[in-house]
């Protein structure tokens, strides 16, 4: 039996479907969130903590399980990560049974006023269950990566990001629909329990094993079949397979460059939207439907850019030329978002689709094939984590600097991603 199925012969329909449903369970709730961390007695600054914490617990589960879906299979920690989030969502919904009580109380100039109340510890333990088990991206890019060739890899990221932006868009506004209604924000966060839960099912029977497994792991196949589908059909590699190590994961040739422009990329662009919902309501006097709108057009026109413009890009320029354009269009996109003239607003809008829409999904492509065919999980968990870090480091430092720059945070954007132009140049040599 060959050590790994041939690319590209599984469809990529069942992992994005997983990616589009895990996404739309996520953002569901975002329209909520700061609202009901207020009514339980948190500010700003405890809602900041709260989407920190997934990230900071994120950092140290998904290497975790990116190794182990090299040396166990894709499908099973996709299924255990999903569970995870489903847990997660669970675990939240029990704090509207709790009473808002203060546990601690803080009233201070530098940390504002706000009340530790047991619905919040509740959420707290939710966002960091979700987040250590929250290698759910990176694993699904690694299972990706397993069934393209080199000739739809580009692509293929594209239509996982499509997915992602469409989550993103049928989110919010299923939201506003749930939770109009007098039962309240319990029923979103009820809704992506319950999304959560079909994304469980499509993981576990669904979604066919990706890679070959070494023969050392094999199973106890008369139960696992039970718990992870009985239709699934095992593949098992004669060669032993080591996981790598952190160190041996980034120092694999030509990984660390690229690392460091995923971390840039993911840098910049948490300093935008961390910045950009305050500029929209202070700056630019907005309410919740014009920002709404907003991030909604911007989410539709990165999916159609990362769809059908990103395919007919990518069959005629390569990652390269792509990840150059892409990074100037984006740069000047924030550049937009200093203007306080709506027009301006949403062009700039439309100059981040495009940028973002043809750099992100070359991006991870070079990075896939730099990873190689058997460490795919190994260096995508990294990846992740080193995205955990950019959003934890984004989400506090853009904010103080926002306080003190304003707009200014918009121009430091795009000098970074100035810097992912001028060091993508490296990325010359045969990939």
């Amino acid at each position: 039996m060959p050590e790994r199925e041939r690319p590209g012969a599984a469809s990529i329909l069942p992992i994005l479907a997983v990616h589009f449903v895990g996404t739309m369970g996520f953002s569901i709730v975002l329209p909520f969130l700061v609202f009901l961390i207020a009514r339980w007695g948190g500010n700003a600054l405890i809602y900041g903590m709260v989407g920190a914490t997934y990230s900071v617990f994120q950092l140290v589960g998904a290497p975790i399980l990116g190794r182990w879906s090299d040396r166990y299979g894709r499908r099973r920690i996709l299924l255990l990560s999903q569970a995870g989030t489903l847990v997660s969502w669970l675990v939240f919904l029990v704090a509207f049974a709790l009473p808002a009580h203060p546990l601690l109380t803080v009233d201070t100039p530098m940390l504002g006023a706000f009340a530790l109340t047991l619905p919040l510890v509740i959420v707290f333990v939710a966002r960091a269950a979700d987040g250590l088990t929250g290698g759910n991206i990176s694993v699904a890019t690694a299972y990706l990566s397993d069934i393209s060739t080199d000739e739809n890899r580009n692509a293929n990221f594209g239509r996982l990001s499509v997915a992602s932006n469409l989550g993103f868009i049928l989110g919010p506004a299923l939201a506003g629909v749930l939770g109009a209604t007098r039962f309240g924000e319990i029923v979103p966060v009820l809704a992506a329990a319950v999304i959560s839960l079909i994304a469980t099912c499509l993981i576990a029977f669904g979604l066919p094993e990706s890679i070959c497994l070494p023969l050392e792991n094999q199973p106890d196949l008369k139960h696992m079949r039970r718990v992870f589908g009985a239709e699934q059909k095992p593949c098992y590699a004669v060669k032993s397979s080591r996981a790598l190590t952190t160190r041996e994961a980034v120092s694999l040739p030509g990984v660390p460059l690229v690392l460091v422009i995923y971390f840039l990329i993911m840098l910049g662009f948490n300093f935008f939207y961390i910045a950009f919902p305050v500029y929209a309501v202070g700056g630019l006097h907005w309410n919740v439907a014009a920002a709404g709108t907003f991030f909604m057009t911007l989410s539709a026109a990165m999916a159609f850019v990362q769809g059908p413009v990103l395919g007919w890009a990518s069959r005629r320029v390569g990652d390269l030329g792509l990840i150059l354009f892409g990074g100037v269009t984006l740069a000047a996109s924030f550049l937009c978002f200093t203007s306080t003239r709506t027009p301006v607003i949403y062009g700039g809008a439309a100059l981040l689709a495009l940028g973002n829409g043809l750099m992100w999904p070359s991006v991870l492509a070079v990075l896939s094939r730099r990873a190689g065919g058997e460490h795919q999980g190994a260096v995508q968990g990294i990846a992740g984590s080193i995205g955990a870090f950019a959003s934890i480091l984004g989400l506090v430092v853009g904010g103080l600097l926002y306080d003190v720059a304003q707009g200014g945070v918009f121009v430091l954007s795009a000098a970074i991603i100035g810097l992912v132009v001028v060091l993508a140049l490296g990325l010359r040599e045969p990939v």
